[in-house]
């Protein structure tokens, strides 16, 4: 603990989307004289490739405390496994040398599993956020039940997740359903106008293109099927021959993650949209723009999580694709169709429909809980403030 007697607690991010989501938490930690906070970053932030976003970390004028590049610029599994390798390295020279009281992570992603290895073996107790979760189609779904076995304090997004938590032998003490605060983001956050939302994304785009915001538009994100071995390259051929059944929508496209398979998906993508007018694609939006575009579109279409978490709460359909995201509690709100072309263009046809829109109106966000990242930083406090013990009794239900 520092001299001032504060509680130094890390924050890790990774990516783009894990960042919007732990903004309100960070924001509030920050301001609260309970906390000394280390936002460490790395993973994708840190790569041109993926769009720079430490940007928008620092545009938020959110203090950094570490950067910490581990990617091995390889997406097949042994590129993975070298990334996670560097990752366990690198996070265990600087929890050396940097004493935490607490390390604040969130999801599943592999690059996270990883430095919860470093932390667990210097003694660190990690607060999980999102555990509990399911997705079949991923790898991720292991890596998260991995990362709840290591962690002492759980935020969950629904009750459901925190029974699931229990299930894995967590004791219900230390499991609490705070709702999601990608869904607060959503109902709290300042969104840009379509006009500024227009001039910021023209500033972004490095083609000539003129963006159109009037034309009825998607916003598509596609990422790798980990646990499906080389499917990438159909399922993604099957995305943009759908997309192009439907040209009476605009898209705005984000590139896919750095999961094995991810970089044929861009290549795709960004080859399609250089031949398309009414394509275009970003490597990444950052939350602001990211949540601004989805406000104003037609429909959210592809296999991201947010598709699942937060799109609904804006009441627009979401199409989502394959098994990705399977086993997520989920909206009315969302579609679910097979990677087929024909599955996937019937599915759009479906989010165009007027009934289908209706449906989406009146749509409830199982995963909106009032105040998620107030409650957040008031759970971890108490957890703080009282003696930790690293030894874990399984709980058995």
């Amino acid at each position: 603990m520092s001299n001032d007697s504060r509680k130094v607690v890390g924050v890790l991010t990774t990516t783009r989307a894990e960042y919007g989501i732990l903004y309100p938490l960070i924001e509030k930690m920050l301001k609260d004289t309970f906390f000394d906070v280390k936002v460490l970053v790395s993973g994708t932030h840190l790569d041109a490739e993926y769009g720079n976003s430490v940007q928008e970390i620092e545009n938020d004028k959110v203090p950094i405390a570490a950067k910490i590049d581990i990617l091995s610029h390889d997406d097949s599994p042994f590129g993975v496994s070298k990334t996670m390798s560097i990752a366990v390295s690198k996070f265990a020279e600087y929890f050396a040398e940097n004493k935490l009281d607490a390390l604040v992570v969130l999801g599943d992603r592999y690059e996270v599993l990883a430095v919860c290895i470093a932390a667990m073996n210097e003694r660190i107790p990690i607060i999980h956020l999102h555990g509990g979760e399911t997705t079949e189609g991923a790898i991720d779904e292991c890596i998260r039940h991995s990362i709840t076995k290591m962690s002492q304090l759980h935020l969950t997004a629904t009750d459901e997740y925190r029974g699931r938590v229990i299930q894995l032998g967590e004791n219900p003490n230390r499991v609490f359903n705070i709702g999601s605060i990608g869904v607060e983001n959503v109902l709290k956050k300042n969104l840009l106008s379509k006009d500024e939302l227009k001039v910021s994304l023209e500033e972004m785009n490095n083609s000539s293109k003129i963006i159109n915001l009037d034309n009825p538009y998607g916003i598509v994100t596609f990422h790798p099927v980990t646990l499906e071995e080389n499917s990438a390259i159909d399922q993604i051929n099957n995305l943009i021959d759908a997309l192009d059944e439907h040209k009476e929508l605009s898209y705005i496209i984000t590139l896919a993650n750095a999961d094995s398979g991810g970089k044929i998906i861009n290549e795709k993508i960004m080859a399609y949209a250089r031949e398309r007018e009414n394509v275009y694609v970003f490597a990444s939006l950052g939350a602001l723009r990211y949540l601004s575009a989805v406000k104003y579109s037609a429909m959210v279409i592809g296999n991201s999580s947010s598709g699942i978490i937060e799109v609904p709460s804006f009441n627009i359909p979401t199409v989502n694709i394959g098994d990705r995201q399977k086993g997520r509690v989920r909206a009315n709100s969302v579609i679910d169709c097979g990677p087929s072309k024909e599955d996937i263009s019937n599915a759009i046809t479906k989010a165009e429909s007027k009934e289908f829109v209706d449906v989406c109106i009146s749509a409830n966000n199982p995963y909106f809980k009032e105040d998620a990242s107030r409650n957040a930083v008031e759970i971890i406090k108490k957890y703080l403030s009282s003696d930790i013990d690293l030894k874990k009794v399984f709980y058995t239900v």
